[in-house]
């Protein structure tokens, strides 16, 4: 007595293709008369997906430059650089998604360096309050 094993196999092979498939096949596919309606014709216009901004992004890497050095001139300390440098690269990329990146800019960069010096600050003066309890 053969054992299940999840699959069954088939002592007697059925040829493939025979009289009486071919014959079923024919019955079945019939063609199809198609009737087809005058052309009908399109006028395509291109829309621009953006406008070309190549010389607003030089403007405005000059300007994150320019506004960065004289906010990096005006930090004491080592660790307010890369943080004033990630707000401006946050603020350019913020800028650059509006229509009138050279305009929102400054405005938005000097919120950003305003977060990270107030950040900065906050996280020294935790820094010193830990200092002095584990000082204690």
């Amino acid at each position: 007595m053969p054992v299940n094993r999840g699959f069954f196999v088939e002592t007697e092979r059925r040829p493939a293709g025979g009289k009486n498939e071919s014959k079923k096949m024919n019955t079945t596919n019939r063609k199809v008369a198609t009737r087809f309606g005058s052309a009908t014709r399109f006028d395509l216009r291109p829309t621009p997906g953006a406008p070309f901004r190549a010389t607003e992004e030089n403007e405005l890497e000059r300007l994150k430059d320019r506004l960065l050095r004289k906010e990096l001139a005006n930090a004491t300390e080592l660790e307010l650089n890369a943080r004033l440098r990630r707000a401006a690269n946050e603020a350019a990329a913020l800028a650059w998604v509006t229509a009138v990146p050279l305009l929102v800019f400054p405005t938005l960069f000097e919120e950003k360096a305003r977060t990270a010096l107030s950040q900065a600050a906050r996280q020294e003066a935790i820094r010193e309050r830990s200092r002095e309890l584990l000082a204690a």
